[in-house]
């Protein structure tokens, strides 16, 4: 599938979604957030994928929203993903069940930042430069900073900049755990963490995102709930019987998401 703003390719059962917009440092427009939500919107719904990757083409992963064009739709009601799609910032609407990894670098401003915090596993490059910058244009973050920023990094680290609007670079997002890995190609490290991913079993890989969800989400006594029901469901499953094979044979399991 390959859009104006958006291209996505499948290979080694990840969706690779690439921001396409690199003139304009990959500022988001409405038609862009369509777009976005359209290819996560299809790595929900091909059984082939396993895993997503999000990176941008370019110098820059993003500058934020292009207000100018965005601010026209919402002022006239429009919501920011099509309903019944998945939404990318995981606010909104419909949810996903297979895990985002996501590579940034250069400027990530704002819905950049949300979008790390949408995703599962953030690789920066040693360049990034990344704000969430809201309050400095007399808004807040609407696409889930004050939700999950300082849930993903400790309250006083999360005020300090959606407070400020100050910038920080990709050390600092290292030690607050913003990201996970700074490294000077972020989408080769990010392809071979997502492709890592895509080795393992399918339904195994996205239960254990659903209950990790729902710890946090909904707690720990929610969780716990879940945990035998969905073993016994995944124990009865092809794959756990092609791992528990592959471990007596000694070799890599081939696994089919069945």
């Amino acid at each position: 599938m390959s859009h104006s703003f958006v291209t996505t390719k499948i290979k080694k059962h990840v969706l690779h979604i690439v921001l396409n917009r690199a003139e304009k440092m990959n500022a988001f427009t409405y038609a862009m957030l369509q777009e976005l939500s359209d290819a996560y919107t299809q790595m929900e719904n091909d059984s082939d994928i396993r895993c997503g990757l999000l990176y941008a083409h370019g110098d820059h992963f993003t500058t934020g929203l292009d207000l100018a064009d965005v601010s026209k739709h919402i002022q006239k009601g429009a919501t920011l993903f099509a309903e019944g799609n998945i939404d990318p910032l995981q606010v909104f609407d419909k949810n996903r069940t297979k895990p985002v990894v996501i590579a940034v670098h250069g400027h990530c401003l704002t819905i950049g930042i949300e979008m790390i915090l949408a995703s599962d596993i953030c690789v920066a490059g040693e360049n990034t430069k990344l704000g969430q910058i809201e309050v400095k244009r007399g808004i807040l973050a609407f696409g889930g900073a004050t939700l999950r920023f300082h849930q993903r990094c400790g309250w006083g680290n999360a005020m300090k900049y959606l407070l400020t609007g100050d910038t920080f670079d990709a050390q600092e997002a290292l030690r607050i755990g913003l990201v996970q890995q700074v490294a000077a190609d972020p989408i080769v490290a990010a392809t071979a963490l997502a492709e890592r991913i895509a080795q393992q079993a399918p339904l195994a890989v996205q239960a254990t995102l659903a209950s990790a969800k729902t710890a946090l989400l909904d707690g720990q006594e929610a969780a716990e709930k879940q945990l035998m029901p969905t073993l016994h469901h995944l124990m009865q499953t092809s794959d756990a019987q092609e791992g528990l094979m592959s471990f007596l044979e000694r070799r890599t399991a081939k696994f089919e998401g069945k």
